[in-house]
């Protein structure tokens, strides 16, 4: 949840950030933020970008708010049908900010929920959502990248829980989602040494889907598949992340037969219908939503 102390010092002159340089604002009556920036580079598809660069994107109450505002603007336009996050090639979100909860104490981090809010784009967002991992992903950071649908990095970015390294442990799912995308030993080894991974090894332990040379490359294709999700039925999208979702709760019987009242479920669906039909006519489906 936290980020290692060596990346703190801010003496480096940031890359600047990787947004392509289609991006156009979101609309026009677009909220201002101070800690991100938002835009659609592409039909269909919403990007926030971490703008912390003096403090490598380290996360805060602040910033989260923020995010989550934007992501849930998003996922409620029906305009956009999928979404992606990033940061700068330096750093994704190099963890959390130390100076913030130094301090706590523990009835105050237990009264409060301190960093539950963190957690709300795993359960509001029902949009897919891809991080496009670049640079530092520590933490807090490595936390964020894990809430996303799919992880697309560049190889040379790098991954970690370090906390233990602070006398402490991971808050925002770290030790969970970590466990189930590497296994236990894997993620054991990490969790309790604090040592960092590369993004191709994040690749190779099937954490990350898939890996770049650049990180150019890396928010381009991420913004790709973005729009190529973004261009199929929305409920059908939204059913297909359910159900997806559903295999990390459930034992493989139920989950297959949740999967199987979901897919009865889409025969009730004017795009199931309008799919089969375009498909036997040999047309491209126009699909409506519904």
């Amino acid at each position: 949840m936290y980020a290692l102390r060596f990346v703190r010092p801010v003496a480096f002159r940031f890359a600047s950030s990787t947004v392509p340089r289609t991006v156009r604002p979101y609309s026009a009556s677009a909220a201002s933020y101070e800690h991100i920036l938002v835009s659609s580079p592409k039909p269909g598809v919403g990007l926030v970008t971490l703008n912390r660069p003096k403090a490598l994107n380290a996360l805060s109450t602040p910033l989260f708010l923020e995010l989550n505002e934007a992501l849930g603007k998003f996922n409620e336009d029906k305009d956009t049908g999928a979404i992606v996050i990033t940061g700068s090639n330096r750093a994704f979100a190099a963890g959390a900010d130390i100076k913030e909860m130094k301090s706590l104490t523990f009835s105050t981090a237990y009264s409060t929920d301190f960093i539950e809010l963190w957690s709300s784009l795993t359960t509001q967002v029902k949009k897919p959502l891809i991080a496009a991992v670049n640079g530092y992903a520590l933490g807090g950071g490595c936390e964020l990248a894990m809430m996303a649908d799919i992880i697309y990095c560049s190889s040379t970015a790098t991954f970690g829980q370090p906390e233990i390294k602070l006398g402490t442990i991971p808050g925002a799912g770290g030790s969970q989602r970590l466990t189930h995308a590497i296994g236990k030993s894997k993620a054991m080894e990490l969790i309790l040494t604090g040592k960092n991974f590369s993004g191709k090894e994040a690749g190779e332990w099937g954490l990350a889907a898939r890996v770049f040379q650049e990180p150019e490359e890396c928010l381009e294709e991420a913004l790709k598949t973005a729009e190529v999700i973004a261009g199929y039925s929305r409920i059908t999208v939204k059913a297909a992340k359910d159900v997806v979702n559903k295999s990390q709760d459930l034992g493989v019987r139920d989950g297959v037969e949740y999967e199987r009242r979901v897919f009865h479920s889409l025969f009730g669906s004017k795009d199931q219908k309008i799919g089969m039909i375009a498909f036997e006519e040999k047309k491209k489906p126009e699909w409506s939503n519904e």
